[in-house]
């Protein structure tokens, strides 16, 4: 019988699916999805074995990832998914070996918002565990988009829409500022009229932050 893709992995983004093709995200690895929405990344994860945990400030979400995990991994607690922003996320530092940003960061008001945000997502990851991170960047369409205040990284996209929008420049200095390092290049895909969305994928080297 043909593997069913989409029961097997759900709408997984496909940028984290390569990086469980390559061996970086295992069975018995602790995953904190921060921002975890309705738990379209957390399908396969919670199948496969890993103990999944997720954050996310909208409780109605929560509600549905927990009778998610309650139908694939029923030995997982509810209490491994809370509803709270994940600046200010109540799991303890330094507790997952793997932590997911995806489309988050984004919605970033302001620079300050942004480094809490950042912050905090960062903060409950283990020394040498793995940060995926997929947001909106200015990256290959720079002359795209248009910057709404002098003071914040805020713009509107081609789409209609305003963003927190990095670049490569700010990328590599909050690797650096983290105590991370690149796993991978960063990479961006170019969404015709719409905006750029980059990949971010560091290790992390230390117990800062």
């Amino acid at each position: 019988m043909p593997l069913d893709l989409e029961t097997e992995f759900g709408a997984i983004d496909i940028y984290l699916f390569d990086q469980i093709l390559r061996g970086r995200i295992l069975p018995g690895m602790s995953v904190f999805d921060a921002g975890c929405g309705d738990g379209r990344n957390l399908i396969y994860l919670l199948r496969a074995g890993c103990d999944v945990y997720g954050a996310d400030a909208d409780p109605e979400v929560i509600d549905e990832v927990r009778v998610l995990a309650a139908s694939l991994a029923p030995r997982l607690p509810r209490e491994n998914f809370r509803a709270e922003p994940v600046e200010r996320t109540s799991f303890p530092d330094t507790f997952a070996t793997v932590v997911i940003s995806s489309a988050v960061l984004h919605f970033a008001r302001t620079d300050e918002a942004f480094d809490a945000m950042l912050a905090g997502t960062w903060r409950v990851l283990a020394p040498g565990g793995l940060f995926f991170c997929r947001l909106a960047s200015t990256i290959g369409m720079e002359s795209r988009v248009h910057r709404v205040s002098d003071t914040v990284r805020r713009f509107r996209l081609p789409d209609g829409t305003e963003r927190y929008l990095v670049d490569e420049a700010l990328l590599m200095e909050r690797t650096r500022a983290l105590g991370g390092a690149l796993l991978d290049p960063i990479k961006t895909t170019v969404v015709q009229d719409q905006r750029s969305m980059t990949t971010w994928v560091v290790r992390k080297n230390d117990t800062r932050g």
